[in-house]
């Protein structure tokens, strides 16, 4: 009896170890591949300079400005908004009839700021209220400015005014400085390539970092006098920076 029951036992051992292995088997075949090697050293790669002439130049072209624009404004002080308000309004009626008799075109005529508002006072009270309009006009003929600037105070009313200059269209005058900054880096790349022994080869690339601003002065006119006012014109500065880059010949 005892032999027979060790024989069941072995048998079942058997059995359960066979089972086993062959559920090892499928989880080993079913189960993906990983596969571990040992870094490879990359080839380092370092990027390849073309020999060349890098050179920057600079231009300054002086012009005199063809337009002024004029910063004109108006304003009033009542004891309510609303009363400010309609006596400014009556104000910038009377500043625009005279731009327009003056011969500025509606399209040159543009609201640049327009402000109604309490007026307080130091300890916080309110004082009246004040109300403002700022108009920007274009004109044209620059050689008459001063008496523009009167027409608008004495006859207008203005009670506010600036200008500033510049050029209608300043393409030309850019044009012309970009071509001289040109030469100027040209002559500067000749220089750096016959002074380091080698012959200056074509032009590789180009690039404009001028932001094409020139500068002009800008008067504030409080008030004009009985006489003319006198505003000279004077003359704009269009600068203009470049970078080139040429290559070497062999």
């Amino acid at each position: 009896m005892q032999s027979t029951l060790r024989t069941a036992v072995i048998s079942a051992a058997a059995a359960t170890l066979c089972a086993l292995t062959a559920t090892l088997a499928v989880l080993a075949v079913s189960r993906p591949s990983i596969l571990v090697t040992a870094p490879s050293a990359s080839v380092a790669t370092t990027p390849t300079l073309s020999p060349g002439v890098v050179t920057g130049g600079d231009a300054i072209v002086a012009k005199k400005p063809d337009l002024a624009i004029v910063y004109v404004g108006v304003e009033s002080k009542e004891n309510t908004a609303s009363a400010a308000q309609q006596d400014l309004a009556g104000k910038a009626s009377k500043l625009i009839a005279r731009a327009k008799a003056l011969g500025i075109p509606d399209k040159d005529i543009n609201t640049a700021g327009y402000f109604v508002g309490a007026n307080y006072v130091s300890d916080g009270n309110i004082a009246g209220y004040r109300a403002a309009e700022q108009l920007v006009l274009k004109w044209h003929n620059v050689d008459s400015i001063g008496k523009t600037l009167d027409a608008l105070i004495q006859e207008g009313g203005a009670t506010q005014i600036s200008i500033g200059f510049m050029l209608a269209d300043p393409k030309a005058a850019q044009a012309e400085a970009r071509t001289q900054a040109i030469a100027d880096a040209r002559s500067r790349a000749q220089a750096m390539a016959s002074a380091a022994g080698v012959k200056l080869g074509k032009v590789l690339r180009v690039s404009d970092l001028s932001s094409y601003g020139f500068r002009s002065q800008t008067y504030d006119v409080a008030g004009a006098a009985p006489a003319s006012t006198q505003v000279p014109v004077g003359q704009l500065d269009v600068q203009v920076s470049v970078e080139v880059d040429f290559a070497i010949d062999a």
